[in-house]
This record gives structure tokens, sequence and C-alpha cells, in this order.
């Protein structure tokens, strides 16, 4: 028995997330049977984050376990080729020790999160919420500094989210802008059900001048779901990185 970890890009439009769920195509799905036509035989596949529906990675990690021990260009190429024309791209497969857990081994998550500030239409750069009215990311990037480390996050926690603490540390939440780019990076060990969505929505607010830092503070310390801000739509977030101890 050999296990892969597997570094993965996709576009979560088409999917209903990453989980594997009745109700529609998953990346989980679509990756497992992929290895499933590879091996000849039904395989799982664990992801490090269970990304929701619509919500993209530049670089989930994954593992899977082959009886045989396939060489790592092998796992990718032929994966790769059993999944097209579907939006998933294995970009690295290596062979890792049975200790390895994609999920439970991982040390941090990082995410990114693309808002296009213009007014015109978005024709090619569509992974991004469009937001026509001007933000002030400076007054952002302070609101968002407010939320850095150990909180209860329970105000921007998704009300069917299972987790069984709302305690998270958040060890990064910087705004920047490039242009009519406005980007949001937020990294931490892990996250709650639509923590970062419901931090961009609350933060968008703050940009448009309807909330202050202050009122980033107070939606924090209500620990209370309806003193979040709008929810940011899931086109716009990625999942970007997972830390490993081995790197």
């Amino acid at each position: 028995m050999q296990r892969y970890k597997l570094v993965i890009e996709y576009d979560g439009r088409p999917f209903v997330g990453w989980q594997r769920q009745t109700n529609g195509r998953s990346v989980q799905e679509a990756l497992e049977d992929a290895a499933e036509r590879l091996c000849g035989a039904p395989t799982r596949v664990y992801g490090a984050g269970r990304t929701d529906t619509g919500v993209h990675a530049s670089g989930q990690v994954a593992h899977l376990d082959f009886e045989r021990d396939w060489k790592a260009d092998t796992v990718r190429d032929a994966m790769n080729a059993h999944m097209r024309p579907e939006p998933v791209a294995i970009l690295s497969a290596s062979p890792v020790g049975p200790e390895f857990d994609a999920r439970h081994s991982a040390r941090k998550r990082h995410y990114l999160y693309r808002i296009v500030n213009r007014r015109p239409p978005l024709a090619l750069d569509t992974i991004a919420w469009q937001v026509a009215v001007p933000l002030d990311h400076e007054a952002m990037d302070e609101a968002a500094k407010r939320l850095l480390g150990k909180h209860d996050f329970t105000t921007f926690r998704a009300s069917q989210c299972q987790a069984l603490s709302p305690v998270r540390t958040l060890d990064r939440l910087d705004v920047r802008r490039i242009g009519e780019i406005v980007t949001i990076e937020a990294s931490a060990r892990s996250f709650l059900h639509n923590q970062v969505r419901s931090m961009v929505g609350s933060l968008v607010e703050v940009g448009l001048g309807r909330w202050t830092a202050d009122d980033m503070t107070a939606a924090l310390v209500a620990r209370s779901r309806p003193a979040c801000g709008p929810v940011a739509p899931a086109t716009g977030l990625i999942l970007t990185q997972v830390d490993y101890e081995d790197g």
C-alpha cells in the first residue's frame, strides 16, 4: 500500500463543493472516479479542507492510497487524463508515509479572496466578486486587524457549522489593492464554516463606509450571527495553500 499526497487546483463553480454529496457533482467525487479508473477499484480521497459550493482552489491538498506503488508522475498524469474535461487538475503527486493525513497533519491553511472594484462588467476575470462602488481598502485593512488573534468567531460562523467550538486563532487578515483588484488574504490553522466569506462581507461594509473598524469589533464581541454583515459570494474565494511540518 502506497499513500500519495496530491496538490490540486480547481474551479469550484460546477461543483457542490469539495465533499461528496447526493445533490450534485463534487470535487472529491471527480478525483475518486479518476482514481478508480486508474487502479480498477474504489478509492477514497481525503482533502485538507472542505470548500463550499463554488469555492475554488489553487493549492488544495489531498491524500489517497493505492495498492500498487505507481510513479508519482503517472498518478498525476493518469488521474488528470481521467478527469478531463472537468476543471480539476492535480498539480503534483508525491509518495508520503502512512502517517500523513491531508486534513489532520495540516498546520495552517491560506485563503485568498479577490474583489474586482470597478463598474464595467467582468468579461475575463470572473473568479472574483465584482463590487461596482469604490472601496476604501485602507479602512478595510484597519478593520481586518481587529479580528486577528484568538477569539470566539460565532458572529462569522455559518448557522449550520458543525465545529465543536467557535474559537479560532486568526494569524493573518490583510487587505491590499493593486489597481482595480482588492485582495484579502487570510491564514489560520483552521477556519469555521463560512468564516472567511463572512469576514470579507463585513469588511466590504467597512470599505463602502457603512461600518467602521469599531463596528467590526462590536460585531466580533457580539458573538451573534445576526451581527455579521452580508456573506461574500463564493466565486471570489480561493484556497491557495496548506502548510505541513515537512513542507
